[in-house]
């Protein structure tokens, strides 16, 4: 049998389960501050919610979850592989809570400020930074459509990341609406935006000529795509430039106040600006979209949208909503690989006592619990080694019970 988590998971050893807890607390303690509330849900959704979810490329990593039994075999039978799973694994936090919003509405208060903060899983091809099952930390707003919630999912989100000591980012917004707009004024058919959406948001890693490339793969009007690459040679665009485009100007002047206030209310500690080439994958984003990305690093480290679209697909009425998540893996990952990160915790010591000192041990440590985390271990033969030990693991310090006086703080 292997002894290795499957490829694209991982197992974490106690000083690194350690630093995913903190964070996660001080995440969490940071939305509920602000008011949201947490809830949880199964990571297993019914297969046809999945598939209509509009996730983008997303749909194509769902983990599928057989029928069973009889079932099984009736599918089996009819030879179409699409009939064979009727489950999935959530491959975001997004479809999970417009459902538990549409099954639990009579019970919510309206506005709804939730917090989500549970596994997800994707089929992905693994490699660095690219996970099977990983972590999002999400908050939301359900039930209005005002951009205020947009301020303040930008507000929160920065400040979670401020207190767990990542600074130096960005916030880069852009809007859907204005963006179909731009396709539009192009020369590309409304039936064609999705598509172009997709491609486009692809920007970054493959450039303007595989943006290019994969739309003519499409096999869109060659014309229209010369028409596009030249527009996004004038980038980067601005919103007053934008507005001569759009012929409604009521998205651009929404942006351009998200903006401006997310920008006061930062006081100096990040900025936010306008993204034209900012799309976001999912396809269930219906207006304005926003991601951080870490200027230190390169790289996105959150990211969101409003959505108003997806829960009426189970209510059958348009519920306006809007979420931010931040991509909890990579600053884990980053906060790793800084040596000098340590978290504001409390510090973690072993007593160590011999075999017939138990009850002794027990009491002492009782005494020491009102200041230290405090683990007992009996007395191994090669002492230096077992501290050595844990040291690596994350403790701070040790006492021999019997000989020390005080704790002895390792490196001291």
């Amino acid at each position: 049998m292997k002894i290795t988590p499957v490829k694209g998971t991982n197992d974490y050893l106690p000083v690194q389960a350690e630093l995913r807890d903190y964070l996660q607390k001080k995440i969490c303690e940071t939305y509920e501050l602000a008011g949201f509330q947490r809830i949880t849900t199964p990571i297993i959704e019914d297969i046809e919610n999945l598939d209509k979810s509009e996730g983008g490329d997303n749909l194509n990593l769902i983990f599928k979850v057989m029928k069973r039994g009889e079932k099984l075999k009736k599918a089996i039978a009819t030879q179409d592989p699409g009939n064979i799973a009727d489950m999935g694994l959530r491959y975001d936090l997004t479809l999970p809570l417009s459902r538990y919003y549409a099954n639990n509405r009579a019970s919510l208060p309206h506005p709804f400020k939730v917090i989500q903060m549970d596994r997800v899983y994707r089929a992905e091809r693994p490699q660095k930074g690219r996970l099977r099952e990983f972590m999002q930390c999400d908050i939301d707003i359900l039930g209005s459509d005002s951009p205020n919630c947009e301020i303040e999912l930008i507000h929160t989100t920065a400040k979670a990341l401020l207190n767990i000591g990542i600074d130096h980012f960005k916030v880069k917004i852009n809007d859907r609406r204005i963006l179909r707009e731009i396709l539009l004024s192009v020369g590309f058919k409304e039936d064609q935006l999705d598509s172009v959406c997709i491609s486009f948001d692809k920007l970054h890693k493959i450039h303007e000529e595989g943006v290019e490339k994969e739309l003519m793969e499409k096999e869109f009007d060659p014309d229209v795509i010369k028409k596009f690459m030249e527009l996004l040679s004038h980038a980067p665009f601005t919103l007053d430039y934008v507005k001569q485009i759009c012929k409604n100007t009521e998205y651009v002047d929404s942006l351009s106040y998200i903006i401006r206030t997310s920008n006061e209310l930062a006081d100096g500690k990040y900025e936010a600006e306008y993204d034209m080439t900012l799309v976001r994958g999912q396809g269930y984003y219906t207006g304005t979209v926003f991601e951080i990305e870490s200027l230190d690093f390169n790289s996105s480290i959150a990211g969101g949208g409003r959505y108003d679209n997806l829960i009426g697909k189970f209510l059958k009425e348009q519920i306006p909503a809007v979420g931010f998540s931040i991509g909890f893996e990579r600053i884990y990952s980053i906060l790793m690989e800084r040596e000098s990160y340590h978290p504001d915790r409390q510090k973690k010591v072993v007593l160590i006592y011999e075999e017939d000192q138990i009850e002794e041990a027990i009491r002492y440590a009782e005494k020491l619990r009102q200041t230290y985390k405090t683990a007992l271990y009996i007395k191994p033969k090669k002492l230096g080694k077992f501290l050595n030990k844990l040291e690596e693991q994350g403790f701070d310090g040790f006492m021999v019970l019997g000989r020390d006086e005080k704790i002895r703080m390792f490196g001291e």
